[in-house]
């Protein structure tokens, strides 16, 4: 510890410079992280919201909700095996819209869930328990385009107007904002003649595109036996199958990586190269009955020193920067990805040093010296 501290106070400018490329390193690390897991979420937060163990979705989808289509019958077969309040269907549609009287078109994807259900979101804002006839609950994001409780969003595929009553926070499917549906507006979208007929099979001959269940495993089994033609995936499997996730997120990831090998190397030859000048003071060190270990325990603490004060400032840019991205960029640090972030930073920093350990263990004391002497 002594030693450690003792060199960098008496090299401040090499230290500082090291310090310097550390600091840029992880902050840069950090910042692709959480832009990683901002992207993810966007994607996908709307899935990752609900408090569903499962999905069910018709077999043959590729576990995608887009190409699944799941009908009333099906709904009440898995019903009858994890009990009615531990169903629930769930309808996924991209879309765009535009508001009633301008021009501007706005991606959406339309989800249709039951507002007095365990699917329906939060309501920041609005009446959610009073969703009548053509009423929607949309994204806050789409604050940004001039949208606010009571306007009119009119559906470009089908021509459906909607009055929107409330906002949601953070809900959005494949990167664009999510506007929900309730049971009845979702049927008039698919099957209008049946609603205007008021037919009353329509509810039964409803198709929705999963049904999102919370199930044990004995009654995942069940389910795949008692229901026909129907595949049950996880909530991470959902996810990952949602277009342009796995592409997107094995993309920053693989940035990531590179990140962390490139810390690791550059650290590995500055202090191979700073342990190759200083290798008549080890060996004067070890003539004189300084334990290798000793030795070799100093350099790791100088490592673990530079990386800490690295990471700490590090985050404290972050924090800055996160406060200052507009909202549209996503960006999300949790607390678990963070420490995970900040460990394998130094895992990879301190495998770095080992070159320099290696050079440690390596110095004879004589052979230092007598180059120290020439």
């Amino acid at each position: 510890m002594y030693l450690a501290l003792r060199e960098i106070r008496f090299a401040k400018g090499r230290y500082t410079l090291i310090a310097a490329i550390m600091l840029l390193i992880s902050f840069l690390v950090l910042f692709v992280t959480g832009l990683a897991q901002g992207l993810a979420y966007d994607n996908a937060a709307s899935i990752q919201n609900i408090p569903a163990s499962h999905f069910v979705l018709e077999q043959g989808s590729d576990h995608r909700f887009t190409r699944s289509q799941i009908g009333g019958e099906k709904l009440e077969q898995i019903r009858s095996v994890v009990g009615e309040s531990n169903a629930e269907p769930l309808g996924v549609q991209m879309t765009n819209v535009v508001l009633s009287g301008d021009i501007q078109k706005i991606d959406v994807a339309l989800l249709a869930v039951n507002p007095q259900g365990w699917l329906a979101p939060d309501v920041t804002m609005g009446t959610p328990d009073k969703q009548e006839k053509g009423g929607i609950v949309v994204d806050e994001k789409l604050a940004e385009h001039g949208v606010k409780i009571g306007s009119v969003l009119v559906d470009q595929a089908s021509g459906t107007r909607w009055t929107v009553t409330g906002f949601v926070k953070n809900e959005s499917f494949s990167h664009a904002p999510a506007v929900f549906l309730n049971k009845e507006e979702w049927m008039a979208l698919h099957s209008p003649t049946s609603v205007q007929s008021g037919s009353g099979g329509a509810e039964e001959k409803t198709v929705y595109n999963a049904v999102a269940v919370k199930a044990t495993g004995g009654q995942v089994s069940e389910i795949q036996s008692a229901v026909p033609n129907v595949e049950i995936i996880k909530k991470a499997e959902a996810v990952s199958a949602i277009p342009g996730y796995k592409e997107e997120q094995g993309s920053l990831l693989m940035m990531i990586a590179f990140l962390f090998v490139i810390s690791a190397f550059v650290l590995a030859v500055f202090f191979y190269v700073i342990t190759i000048q200083k290798t008549s003071q080890f060996g004067i060190l070890k003539a004189i009955g300084t334990r290798t270990a000793y030795l070799a325990g100093s350099v790791t603490l100088q490592v673990l020193l530079l990386s800490a004060f690295s990471l700490a400032v590090s985050l404290f840019l972050v924090k800055v920067l996160e406060m200052a991205l507009p909202g549209s960029m996503p960006f999300q640090l949790g607390a678990d990805m963070l420490a995970l972030t900040c460990g394998a930073f130094i895992a990879m920093s301190l495998a770095g040093s080992l070159f320099s350990v290696w050079k440690v263990a390596r110095i004879d004391a004589l052979d230092a010296i007598g180059r120290g002497a020439v």
